[in-house]
């Protein structure tokens, strides 16, 4: 099963109900957090991607389990995407990543990867780089990718400042990226 900050039980429920909840569900959530929605609604598949569109939440996915959905959200605020300075200095695009060598380094959420991801790509989440930092070869290149530069680019200062050289991030990241994915779901 796919790790998510918090779980919504929304089993049983019809339309409108399941879109209730979760809105109330992601009033609690800070931004980044992962919310997993579990409906037996099958029009909530529509509904819970189109709602969180529409309000500028990061829609995932949805999971399918017997008779229940399983779908992931997670918390955006676009002001502050659409506002985030992007520092990091070395930067590669989406299509220059195929053509190089190195790892593809995903910083973003573990239900986001297993959504879709770059090929062969490393996933681990922002929040635990500074801990598995050890997993990576320092003399490689390091192309850092997430949803759309902006928690590539923490990642990457934050591999800079531990003396990593070879590190750029990517963008515009995943969610321009038009090339073949995988998924581990």
């Amino acid at each position: 099963m796919i790790k998510a900050d918090v779980q919504l039980d929304a089993k049983g429920l019809a339309c409108p109900m399941p879109i209730v909840r979760t809105k109330k569900a992601m009033n609690d959530l800070v931004e980044g957090q992962v919310l997993e929605v579990q409906a037996t609604d099958k029009g909530s598949k529509a509904d819970i991607a189109a709602w969180a569109n529409t309000v500028g939440h990061q829609y995932i996915g949805t999971h399918e389990e017997g008779d229940v959905l399983y779908h992931y959200i997670r918390k955006c605020n676009p002001e502050n995407a659409a506002e985030a300075e992007k520092k990091f200095e070395q930067t590669i695009s989406n299509d220059e990543i195929t053509s190089r060598e190195g790892i593809v380094l995903d910083v973003r959420e573990a239900a986001e990867y297993a959504f879709g991801h770059v090929p062969g790509a490393k996933s681990i989440p922002m929040g635990e780089l500074e801990a598995r930092m050890k997993e990576l070869d320092m003399d490689q290149e390091i192309y850092v990718i997430c949803r759309t530069g902006t928690r590539s680019d923490m990642a990457a200062q934050m591999l800079a400042n531990a003396g990593f050289k070879k590190v750029y991030n990517v963008l515009p990241g995943m969610s321009e990226w038009n090339s073949e994915v995988e998924k581990t779901i």
